[in-house]
C-alpha cells in the first residue's frame, strides 16, 4: 500500500469522521482544557510528595475547599462539552474558579490547574457556533409566507402597508377596554 492509495473507509474512519463533526459544534478545547484544570487543583493537596525518605504532605487547612473547586471545573468542563448553550456562564465560573483557587489550594494546583482554567474559561466565553453545515440551511430557508414577518425591511419609522390594498397598519384605535388591542385572540 503505497501513500497514494486511499485508505478503505472503515468503522474507525467513520467514527472519527462523526467525532470531529460533533467536536466542531461545541467549544470542544474550551470544555477540554475547563475539565484538565480541575484535576490538579484537586489532586495537589491531597498528594504527597516522596523525597528520599521523607514524606511531604501538602494537605492544607482548605482541602475540602480545593476539593469541590476542582470538581466543580471539571463538572464546568463536561458541561460545556455537551450543553453548549452554557458556555458564558461555564467560562465565567471557570475563570472565577481559577482565580479562588490561587489562596485556597496551593496557588492553584501549582499555577497548573489555574492557567488551564483561565484559558478554558475565555476561550468557552470568545467561542461562537459556525455557520450551519448547507443541508441545514435549505431546510430552514422561509419562503415569506409563513407565520412570522419577514425582517428585511430596515425602516421602521413609516407604517408601510400590510396587505396588497395599500392601507397602512395603524393600530391606533385599538384598547384592550373596546376589545381589539392589535393582537389575536386565542379562543
Amino acid at each position: 500500500m503505497s501513500a497514494e492509495t486511499p485508505a478503505a473507509d472503515g468503522q474507525f474512519t467513520l467514527r472519527r469522521q462523526q467525532f470531529r463533526a460533533w467536536r466542531g459544534t461545541r467549544p470542544f478545547w474550551a470544555g477540554l482544557f475547563v475539565l484538565l484544570s480541575g484535576l490538579p487543583i484537586a489532586y495537589f493537596p491531597y498528594a504527597n510528595l516522596q523525597i528520599g525518605h521523607l514524606t511531604l504532605a501538602m494537605a492544607t487547612t482548605a482541602g475540602a475547599g480545593s476539593l469541590i473547586i476542582g470538581v466543580l471545573l471539571v463538572v464546568l468542563g463536561v458541561s460545556l462539552w455537551f450543553q453548549k448553550h452554557v458556555r458564558v456562564f461555564a467560562g465565567v465560573a471557570a475563570i472565577l474558579l481559577a482565580l479562588v483557587s490561587i489562596p485556597v489550594s496551593n496557588l492553584g494546583g501549582f499555577l497548573i490547574g489555574f492557567l488551564l482554567a483561565l484559558v478554558g474559561g475565555a476561550m468557552a466565553v470568545a467561542w461562537a457556533p459556525g455557520p450551519p453545515p448547507a443541508g441545514q440551511l435549505a431546510s430552514h430557508a422561509t419562503t415569506g409566507t409563513g407565520d412570522a414577518p419577514d425582517a428585511m425591511d430596515h425602516d421602521t419609522t413609516v407604517l408601510k402597508p400590510v396587505d396588497g390594498v395599500g392601507e397602512p397598519n395603524d393600530l391606533s384605535g385599538t384598547n384592550p377596554a373596546n376589545g381589539a388591542n392589535g393582537r389575536h385572540s386565542a379562543g
